[in-house]
């Protein structure tokens, strides 16, 4: 990171400039690929995939199989590549190729992996996961009403992909080559039996990449957040993942380490904030003194110390209940860091804007596009309500089981 990505924070704006001022926009960046070969080369490549993944998907030892770390020995590293909000890709490391990564290795045929798992652990694609709808809250993922259909086909039967997605992260970038879209295959099932999730290339007839979704106005080109529309999209019924009707069990196991990684990051971020907000601090003078001895400032630093360091030994408990007894008895940590993160890397990074004056809100420093990038992470993986209402429902049922853990009130008389 000290060596090859910082030095470079600004080459890589300077070339998205020069992409846009030559209409593409939407083109990869030099830099990434060449730094992209360096990581390679070292070995730094696909740290992320779980040493279980790449034995299930039959890659561990090979020189994209990853590295074979926890989820706990892997998340201090999403914390140094969180310091950077794009340096994470250079490693092969970024969302959503890494949960699509994991889907695939977990839940997809000796086909799937073929086709589609190595080429993205290769870095040759790239792919975008499509859930979110425009037209339903989908905070409540049953609400989800794209359709998955089962239909004649060319050369057999064929699932059919009728609907709108948005949010879908990643289908900006022209090495997008495979989506997977959550949809509804049978709308008279079990509430939570009726999803499924479909393998679907992009290049499929049928697909409109509507517009780029801008977060408080920025496009994350050419990686990008696109409005996708699915009109009579017809692929194989073979793309299905794990079976039909089994589309929450995917987003349940897909989802869990993609929220460590998130929060990692996040902590990464907040921490570079709290540097950036002491050596303002320390070198500006205001009414007569530095601005480092107001006490609001030196409040402020201190909360932040305290914010930061907790997040982090939560989220590394989370990972650490992931990696020694499992996603599903994980839940409540992993819910609890997903609402705890994201919110304090916010109000960390807002401070260190405060600090700065209206340069913090300026290009000249990376605060206003981390704090945007941190806001968008209070909805992404689910928003914070749902994670709180989850948090209290399993709370409260420890004392639903057992109502002798509720003891009486204690009553006074006056």
């Amino acid at each position: 990171m000290d060596e090859h990505i910082h030095p470079h924070e600004s080459t890589y704006h300077e070339e998205q400039v020069a992409n846009t001022a030559a209409g593409r926009r939407w083109t990869p960046l030099p830099l990434i690929e060449k730094l992209k070969d360096q990581a390679r080369a070292r070995g730094l490549w696909n740290l992320f995939l779980p040493r279980d993944s790449a034995e299930i998907a039959g890659v561990a030892g090979t020189d994209w199989g990853g590295a074979g770390l926890t989820n706990q020995e892997y998340a201090p590293l999403a914390e140094i590549m969180g310091r950077v909000p794009w340096a994470s890709e250079v490693f092969n490391c970024s969302a959503p190729d890494t949960g699509n990564m994991e889907t695939i290795a977990r839940y997809g045929s000796t086909e799937h992996r073929s086709q589609w798992l190595r080429p993205l652990l290769e870095g040759k694609i790239r792919s975008a996961f499509a859930m979110t709808e425009p037209d339903v809250a989908s905070s409540d993922a049953t609400n989800i009403a794209t359709r998955i259909e089962r239909t004649p086909g060319k050369t057999g039967e064929d699932y059919v992909i009728n609907g709108r997605k948005w949010w879908t992260s990643g289908a900006g970038d022209p090495r997008c080559a495979i989506y997977i879209v959550m949809g509804k295959t049978d709308p008279e099932a079990a509430r939570h039996s009726q999803q499924s999730m479909v393998l679907v290339p992009t290049n499929t007839p049928g697909i409109t990449v509507m517009r780029p979704l801008t977060v408080m106005g920025y496009d994350d080109a050419p990686h990008g957040h696109m409005e996708v529309d699915f009109k009579h999209v017809h692929v194989p019924v073979s793309n299905i993942l794990l079976g039909e009707g089994r589309g929450f069990e995917i987003a349940q196991g897909r989802l869990g380490p993609g929220r460590i990684h998130h929060c990692m990051r996040l902590i990464g971020q907040a921490e570079r904030a709290l540097e950036y907000m002491c050596k303002r601090a320390s070198s500006r003078v205001a009414f007569g003194k530095p601005v480092a001895a107001q006490t609001v400032t030196q409040e402020r630093i201190a909360e932040a110390r305290c914010q930061i360091d907790m997040a982090r030994l939560l989220t590394l408990k989370a990972a650490w209940m992931m990696d020694t007894v499992g996603n599903k008895v994980a839940q409540t940590e992993i819910a609890m860091i997903k609402v705890v993160a994201p919110s304090m890397a916010c109000q960390v990074i807002d401070w260190a804007m405060q600090v700065h004056g209206g340069g913090g809100l300026s290009q000249d420093f990376p605060l206003a596009y981390s704090w945007a990038h941190a806001r968008t992470l209070r909805f992404a993986d689910g928003p914070d309500e749902v994670h709180r209402n989850a948090i209290a429902k399993w709370e409260l049922g420890k004392y639903a089981a057992n109502p002798r853990l509720v003891e009486p009130p204690i009553t006074r008389g006056y």
